[in-house]
């Protein structure tokens, strides 16, 4: 089923590089594009966190009069897709840097949901997860969404980017508005019994870790603003250079429909490296995120922070940041993660006129909870104690190996296939079909 899953997806998957073909460096030996280049297609992928995702994107570039090609001057793109594990995403992105002079803009309005997001507690390694519990195979079988909760996300980002010294250092600036609703899993509609009770059930009504004025989620708005010290010479798959970024989040009860206000940190650095001229990089990438002061509701701790273009992802673990690792397996107030890779263009070709590169890569992700976030377990019966162990976090980490297609260097289909180096981050391998190298 997965080699027929890659297949599909290798042949219709034309997805969506949001804004990360914006750099200086042209494509040598590449034919020039110039105007509009358009493309609406089906959209078939994998995710193992999410499942097999259908759908259609639409993505329109305009290229003006080519002389900055691979630059754009501006992309809109368009996602509706649905997965065979409930989720859903409905998109829009505009981006580019001719709406306001000399500042890169980007707009997202998104509203995603999710039927079965993971929940596995809180501190990582802290939370144990027993997998015989949504194993259908295992005497101790409940449910496998026992490890699940619901979440209806509508978010709405606008991001500005300009320059302070040309091409080396941006400064960035932007909003984003949250509006989680968070609940239970569907049982009828997952085929649950409605007498098991789910993880996400124990934390918010039966044992109080999750304060009732949270589990049903709330609206949050950041104000973002910070730098990015620039000098990769492409974005889409930089073959030198570094890009390292610092990022004050700032969430003030006052645009709140909660109590709730904080302040956090980003610091992220990737930097990269021509082993072989134009064939052979390799690459890293270090991020630390921590809260500096106030309270982070439950439904704001996991989501891992960028600076534009990229948009903010889920947290620690799958397909985004620690491949192989189940998603959301590590949430705490802050953590740490880190991604090596090694990337090889075996071959360059054109295909109906379209300039097109293979690529194959290995990899290595980790990444940690360094601070905890505070919980309390009294109301825990003994029975279930076991699932907050009295041992200290580590490093969870993800290994594996990525297959890349590439396409006018904008658009990049990605297969990956990582697997966790500890069973307590998953019970098996995970596959990955999906657009753009890591970082």
């Amino acid at each position: 089923m997965k080699r027929v899953i890659l297949l599909l997806s290798f042949f219709t998957l034309i997805i969506y590089q949001p804004a990360a073909a914006q750099k200086k460096e042209k494509a040598r030996k590449d034919s020039v594009k110039t105007g509009f280049n358009f493309g609406g297609v089906p959209v078939v992928a994998y995710d193992q966190d999410v499942g097999f995702k259908y759908g259609i994107v639409l993505n329109l570039y305009h290229y003006g009069d080519g002389s900055r090609y691979p630059l754009y001057d501006h992309s809109l793109y368009l996602e509706w897709s649905r997965t065979t594990k409930g989720s859903g995403i409905n998109q829009l992105i505009w981006d580019t840097d001719k709406l306001i002079r000399n500042v890169r803009t980007t707009f997202e309005a998104s509203y995603l949901t999710e039927q079965t997001l993971d929940f596995y507690g809180f501190n990582g390694y802290k939370a144990f997860f027993d997998y015989p519990l949504m194993n259908k195979d295992d005497a101790g079988y409940l449910s496998t969404g026992f490890y699940r909760m619901d979440r209806k996300l509508l978010r709405l980002r606008a991001d500005f980017v300009g320059d302070i010294i040309k091409d080396k250092l941006n400064w960035f600036a932007g909003l984003e508005y949250y509006n989680n609703k968070m609940a239970s899993v569907d049982k009828e509609k997952l085929g649950m019994p409605e007498d098991v009770t789910t993880l996400y059930e124990y934390y918010t009504s039966e044992w109080n870790i999750i304060p009732q004025d949270q589990a049903n989620g709330g609206q949050q708005t950041l104000i973002k603003a910070g730098a990015i010290y620039d000098t990769r010479d492409n974005e889409p798959n930089p073959m030198k250079g570094m890009w390292t970024e610092a990022m004050l989040l700032f969430a003030p009860r006052g645009l709140s429909n909660t109590d709730y206000g904080y302040t956090r940190l980003s610091i992220t650095h990737r930097q990269y490296f021509t082993i072989i001229p134009r064939d052979l990089n390799f690459a890293y990438r270090l991020s630390y995120q921590a809260k500096l002061g106030g309270t982070m509701p439950f439904y704001m701790l996991p989501f891992v922070f960028n600076s534009p273009p990229w948009d903010t992802k889920n947290g620690l673990g799958g397909a985004k940041n620690i491949r192989g690792v189940m998603r959301n397996r590590v949430v705490g107030n802050d953590f740490f993660y880190g991604n090596l890779e090694l990337r090889w263009k075996f071959i360059h070709f054109q295909f109906l006129k379209q300039n097109v590169y293979l690529a194959l890569a290995g990899f290595l992700d980790g990444g940690m909870v360094t601070r905890d976030y505070e919980i309390d377990i009294s109301n825990v019966p003994q029975e279930w104690m076991y699932l907050f162990p009295d041992r200290n976090e580590s490093l969870h980490l993800g290994t594996g190996a990525g297959f890349h297609f590439a396409m006018n260097q904008n658009f990049i289909i990605t297969v990956d296939y990582g697997f966790p180096l500890n069973e307590q981050d998953g019970p098996n391998a995970a596959l990955y079909i999906n657009l753009n190298f890591l970082f």
